[in-house]
């Protein structure tokens, strides 16, 4: 890891509120992973927030992973789907408008939403998948930049160089937060075996809540 790159990329993502307003964990049977959600996606933050605190996403399933690429999950249809079930098609029932920016990019630990073939790129409501991705050279960002016509930053291109991402996603999809801690999570569910919908041969569930959550003590039985 390259620590210029990260405090380049540090410095053009948006600014973080004070506290843990918007950090949120989502906890899976491989461990945790936290991740922070920007300010300068308002809308994509605030609705991820609100489904957090409504407990939408407990015990909704990784539904489809695919190495060197990303895992996806937010699915309400996958709670309760049995094994081998086509998943990806359920939604909350409404649409979040886009909020591609120059700044947010698909580094590895990115956060960013699902999405159908709208034309306006309008989000899913709930689905979002977290950006694995791979190392990239200079010459294959430079051939996606001729096909494409997306240029990249100098610290863009450091950051795909040095930690890896998924480029050719860039301005088609909301990037709305960064993995800050667990990407070993990721890591794991990715590398799980699957079919040929990318669903996983196991269930991988999960369960997110607000980072300043606190848990319940139990309550210790008085001794006789």
């Amino acid at each position: 890891m390259v620590l210029l790159s990260f405090c380049m990329v540090s410095a053009a993502v948006a600014k973080k509120k004070k506290g843990n307003d918007n950090m949120v964990v989502i906890e899976t049977e491989y461990g945790n992973m936290t991740v922070q959600l920007f300010d300068n996606t308002p809308k994509h933050r605030d609705n991820f927030i609100k489904i957090t605190k409504d407990g939408f996403y407990d015990s909704t399933l990784f539904h489809r992973v695919i190495p060197q690429f990303m895992i996806q999950g937010g699915d309400p249809e996958s709670k309760n789907a049995a094994p081998g079930t086509p998943l990806g098609g359920g939604d909350i029932g409404y649409r979040i408008d886009a909020e591609i920016n120059d700044t947010n990019f698909h580094r590895y630990g990115a956060l960013a939403a699902a999405r159908d073939n709208n034309p306006n790129k309008s989000s899913s409501g709930c689905q979002f998948y977290i950006v694995v991705g791979k190392k990239y050279t200079d010459a294959e960002l430079d051939n996606l930049t001729q096909r494409t016509g997306r240029v990249f930053t100098p610290a863009q291109r450091e950051v795909y160089k040095t930690l890896g991402g998924t480029p050719q996603l860039d301005g088609n999809y909301t990037v709305y937060g960064q993995v800050t801690e667990g990407m070993d999570v990721a890591e794991k569910i990715i590398m799980e075996p699957r079919n040929a919908m990318d669903r996983p041969d196991k269930d991988i569930r999960m369960k997110v809540r607000m980072a300043d959550g606190k848990k319940v003590k139990k309550k210790k039985d008085k001794k006789k």
